[in-house]
């Protein structure tokens, strides 16, 4: 059995600890390959770290997890490969990167499902968080790295124009935990799950939820944006904190997805070109017919008007929803449409074999070059 030690900055709350590593450790399995995953913060540090408080009590916070990162460098040999989501710890340089490649002598794989190579402003911590980022570690690690796994072409086109291998990896929805249900809402129910810092992309068309709400009778299910105060005018408004629990249950509960994408203080034209576009492969996989900005890589999930609408202008936006709402047989067809697609196109296992091949390619090319 190989054996891949995986690296995360957090543990299975944060959804690319989950859907890019988690969900492949029994999928890995069946190809030989044992996946044992170390997140920086465990799921107390995590949930400590993200909540209010003083940067000082934080800061201390992270003693423990480092100590712990380091110890771990005793035991790097007992491996065969290194698979690294993003960065081994959400801030300062790549030093442990660096230790367990040389010191461990681990050859890299590095997992990039978002366009971290990209700086922006922190919207919990400003300019100060900024800096910690160290935002040049990403493409140190691309070219340290023997191969880059990619969640889109766009990201894929960067690592190699910095010299790396890569494949293209999509982030996944198991398709046999996100399945439709049969639904019987009372009104349409239109839903957007996102954090908080995503929110500006919702609150980008505020102004189309609130004409529709003159027309048409519907209700608004947000989860995950941690404001509790949002209002629009007319529109009755579910409100409700991210539960992993409830993860699967929030997104098969919608009638009608809210993909909406835009730029902001914290997300630039080359960051939003870096997006993997999973909330759509989430609606796909549960049989939701939704509305997306079709920015990036989602210009290509899915097939406009079948499975989805895409969406530019606010017209765009109203038109579209306002047929989902009115027309429940369309809703359906495109429901059924959408997960006909994602299942083929976004396959757990058929993206694992891709996953395995490559990291056996890796191992074995170091071990030859030894």
């Amino acid at each position: 059995m190989m054996r891949v030690l995986g690296l995360s900055s957090y543990p299975i709350e944060a959804a690319a600890t989950r859907f890019r590593m988690a969900q492949f450790v029994e999928p890995l399995r069946q190809h030989g390959i044992e996946l044992t995953i170390a997140p920086f913060l465990d799921r107390r540090q995590f949930q400590a770290f993200y909540r209010g408080g003083g940067v000082a009590g934080k800061a201390l916070g992270i003693v423990a997890p480092f100590v712990k990162r380091a110890g771990g460098l005793l035991h790097a040999r007992q491996y065969d490969l290194l698979f690294v989501q993003r960065e081994a710890m959400f801030f300062g340089p790549g030093v442990f990167e660096w230790l367990y490649r040389n010191v461990g002598g681990l050859p890299m794989i590095l997992d990039l499902d978002d366009a971290t190579y990209v700086s922006y402003v922190s919207p919990s911590y400003g300019r100060v968080g900024s800096y910690f980022k160290f935002f040049g570690k990403t493409d140190k690690l691309i070219r340290a790295s023997n191969l880059v796994v990619c969640g889109n072409r766009f990201i894929a086109d960067y690592a190699r124009s910095q010299g790396a291998k890569t494949i293209v990896v999509p982030t996944l929805a198991d398709t046999d935990i996100f399945t439709p249900i049969e639904k019987q809402n009372d009104v349409p129910i239109l839903g957007w799950i996102g954090t908080h810092s995503t929110l500006p992309f919702l609150e980008s068309i505020f102004p189309v939820l609130e004409r529709l709400a003159t027309d048409h009778r519907f209700k608004l299910k947000i989860v995950g944006a941690r404001n509790k105060d949002i209002q629009i005018r007319g529109v009755e408004i579910e409100n409700r904190e991210w539960n992993l629990a409830r993860e699967v249950s929030d997104f098969q509960s919608l009638d009608i997805g809210l993909y909406p994408i835009v730029t902001s203080d914290s997300a630039n034209e080359q960051w939003l070109m870096g997006k993997s576009g999973f909330k759509a492969i989430q609606y796909l996989a549960v049989g939701v017919p939704f509305v997306m900005s079709p920015v990036g890589v989602c210009a290509e999930i899915g097939e406009d008007n079948v499975t989805h609408f895409n969406a530019v202008t606010h017209e765009d936006w109203y038109n579209s929803l306002s047929r989902l709402i009115r027309d429940a047989d369309l809703r359906k067809a495109m429901g059924t449409a959408g997960r006909h697609f994602g299942s083929a196109n976004y396959s757990v296992p058929k993206y694992a074999a891709v996953l395995a091949e490559a990291m056996k390619a890796v191992a074995g090319s170091d071990r030859k070059g030894r």
